[in-house]
């Protein structure tokens, strides 16, 4: 099962502060983390439009793993480097463990510009990035 992913995180390579996925049919993951010290920009264009409160890191790792626990493979779709960087960081438990997932293959597309409806949502911007990505493929464009 193909995941668009995206995040939103505390300026250049800072913390994570959102994760979103959402797969071939739509069906959806959102969660949000706290973020202390947002910079300027983050405070001015992300904070604002997070959408829900923040809970727990172990707490999203939990819930990470139970909806990847639907699927008997993945391929995640995204964007920008940073958002596999920061999703392979979620999948890390502690020293040596990590929370169990499908076989995950990942793959970093920057063939388009998706057109989100909310920029700068996570939620939002995996949405825009699958179904441009679905319309690029839908018109027989190279696929991985």
């Amino acid at each position: 099962m193909k995941l668009w992913i995206d995040t939103e995180f505390n300026e250049f390579q800072g913390a994570l502060i959102s994760l979103a996925l959402v797969d071939e049919v739509g069906r959806e993951f959102y969660e949000v983390l706290e973020c202390p010290e947002p910079g300027a920009w983050v405070a001015a264009n992300v904070m604002p439009i997070l959408g829900q409160a923040p809970i727990p890191l172990p707490l999203l790792q939990q819930r990470l793993q139970a909806w990847l626990s639907l699927y008997t493979f993945i391929h995640v779709v995204a964007d920008w480097p940073e958002d596999i960087e920061h999703f392979c960081r979620v999948l890390i438990t502690g020293p040596g463990r990590r929370i169990n997932t499908p076989p995950l293959f990942m793959e970093v597309r920057r063939d388009i510009d998706a057109v989100s409806q909310l920029p700068h949502n996570a939620l939002a911007d995996a949405k825009a990035n699958r179904l441009a990505h679905l319309s690029m493929d839908a018109k027989g464009w190279p696929q991985p």
